[in-house]
């Protein structure tokens, strides 16, 4: 059975999210090797997103955005001692 249209473009955005994150990760360690605090780096990141997020898509997507990361967060998604099931 050939992957449909969606499953094709659901891969492409994955596979776009882990070269995000890998972009992300490497800018995190350049900042720390050059003694930025991560509590620094996470804020300008953030801060960052939302920006952006604003720009390209005005204000109120930036707030569901804000409302679905704290929806994920509160259910553990983000944490560094989360286990899968």
């Amino acid at each position: 059975m050939e992957p449909s249209l969606n499953d094709i473009d659901d891969m492409i955005v994955h596979e776009k999210m882990q070269a995000a994150l890998e972009y992300q990760n490497e800018a995190w360690a350049d900042g720390m090797a050059d003694g930025i605090e991560p509590e620094i780096i996470a804020d300008a990141a953030i801060a960052h997103a939302l920006r952006e997020t604003i720009r390209l898509h005005g204000e109120s997507s930036a707030e569901a955005l804000l409302d679905s990361l704290r929806d994920r967060m509160l259910a553990g998604e983000f944490s560094t001692n989360r286990t899968l099931q």
